[in-house]
């Protein structure tokens, strides 16, 4: 790849792909995969100078935070649990409309009296005393969830990494509440979990996402204007910003 290429990471597979692909196709911008579904490279028609990668959403974020791309489509969501300040590395361009979801705060239908995030933080002050242990919270979202409780003063509590089915681990008893995900929550409901009142984290969809840590050199941001331009809805001079 030439150092004055633009590279434009996409999801690998799924509903994502398949959503990214349509919505870059609708601004005359079509994504191609030549080696089917298990190549990782790409192109865009009449765009020599754009070369198109096939990653996780989750590793586009990591990488558009690090400035290893220089452009990606993934969840707002996976920017902000990255790192820390990821966000802080990124250009948020354009919510693509897409992948709407939200990262939550729930508990199980048996806790009656937990409603609020108040009522979360009375439980977990008073969960060692009574049980002998922290309250422990599954959860892919670590830094997002770490954030979260620490603004309502929670730090009596474990976290639990989850890479499987979350919404399980209260039930398996692995965990006594979650911070996950969820589009409908007819998930949660059907494990028997609620979302708390103000229990909303954040909310995320898939966005078209520049990095400021990439190697912009005056030829690629130019290019990237061009590319901007044909996609429309996005306020010309964003290159600037960077």
């Amino acid at each position: 790849m030439s150092d004055e290429s633009l590279t434009l990471a996409v999801p690998s597979k799924g509903r994502l792909e398949e959503e990214t692909r349509r919505v870059f196709g609708e601004s005359r911008l079509p994504i191609a995969r030549p080696g089917g579904a298990r190549s990782y490279v790409g192109s865009i028609k009449n765009q020599p100078a754009v070369n198109v990668l096939f990653y996780p959403a989750a590793e586009i974020a990591r990488e558009l935070i690090l400035g290893s791309i220089d452009i990606g489509v993934t969840g707002s969501d996976l920017i902000h649990e990255a790192a820390e300040n990821g966000i802080d590395s990124v250009l948020m361009v354009k919510p693509l409309d897409f992948g709407k979801a939200d990262v939550v705060v729930a508990v199980p239908d048996a806790w009656i009296d937990v409603t609020h995030m108040v009522d979360l933080a009375d439980v977990a002050s008073d969960f060692r005393l009574r049980h002998g242990r922290w309250l422990r919270v599954a959860t892919k979202y670590v830094h997002l969830t770490r954030k979260f409780f620490a603004e309502w003063g929670i730090a009596e509590y474990r976290i639990v990494e989850s890479a499987g089915a979350t919404e399980a681990a209260p039930a398996s008893g692995s965990a006594d509440l979650i911070v996950d995900i969820t589009s409908s929550g007819e998930t949660l409901a059907a494990n028997s979990l609620r979302i708390l009142e103000d229990g909303l984290v954040m909310k995320s969809e898939a966005t078209l996402i520049v990095s400021r840590q990439a190697n912009w050199t005056p030829l690629k941001k130019a290019q990237l204007e061009a590319m901007l331009s044909i996609m429309g809805d996005i306020p010309p001079g964003t290159s600037t910003l960077l």
